[in-house]
């Protein structure tokens, strides 16, 4: 009888541990999903790994960041945001341009929009997981040196305070779970890894 008892029970237990994983694993494709529907990244590439080439790739990063901080904040959603950015590629186009041609570069400038694998990255205020992003891309010249990464939806490439981020990621939809696990909140550590890990798998599977 006992037995029978402890057979049931570690069924039972079984079907728990199972519904559960279930569960969190149903969160956590969530999360992927609206990152990858809802985020908006901004990437620019230098010319080459030159001092001169990667001190122009900042110069277009201020220059950019600038034009599309105010602007931005002002877009309540994704969708909104990539609308708004792809009736401004050619004045993006146009504000790198000039930065790079002031620096007496002669480099060509390419804006467009895609959608790339993205390392796990680590921000002064919040951090993102590895995965496919939407992304805002720039580059300058032969585009084969190194990069620069921020967040344009939410409007997140200006440094912020941690409540700023927090504020900026509710604003734009995120539910308050996953603002937290970006924005490195104790208790939210094993949910971040585990997100960064699908992250890894999504890119292995499904590379942009």
């Amino acid at each position: 009888m006992g037995g029978v008892f402890m057979s049931k029970f570690i069924k039972f237990a079984w079907s728990a541990v199972l519904v559960a994983s279930l569960f969190v694993l149903g969160i956590l494709l969530a999360d992927k999903l609206w990152l990858r529907e809802n985020v908006i990244r901004l990437r620019v590439v230098a010319h080459s790994d030159e001092s001169e080439d990667q001190k122009n790739k900042l110069l277009v990063r201020d220059a950019i960041t600038e034009y599309l901080e105010t602007k931005m904040q002002s877009v309540s959603n994704a969708s909104a945001a990539k609308n708004y950015l792809v009736g401004q590629l050619d004045a993006l186009e146009e504000i790198a341009t000039a930065v790079l041609r002031a620096q007496g570069s002669r480099e060509s400038v390419k804006v467009y929009l895609t959608e790339e694998n993205a390392d796990t990255r680590v921000y002064d205020t919040f951090r993102l997981p590895s995965g496919v992003y939407k992304t805002l891309r720039i580059d300058i010249g032969e585009a084969q040196g190194k990069n620069w990464w921020c967040v344009v939806f939410p409007s997140l490439c200006i440094p912020a305070t941690t409540d700023g981020f927090q504020a900026a990621a509710v604003g734009a939809g995120f539910d308050a779970g996953l603002t937290e696990s970006l924005s490195e909140t104790d208790g939210f550590e094993i949910r971040f890894f585990l997100l960064d890990c699908l992250g890894k798998l999504e890119e292995f599977l499904f590379p942009a």
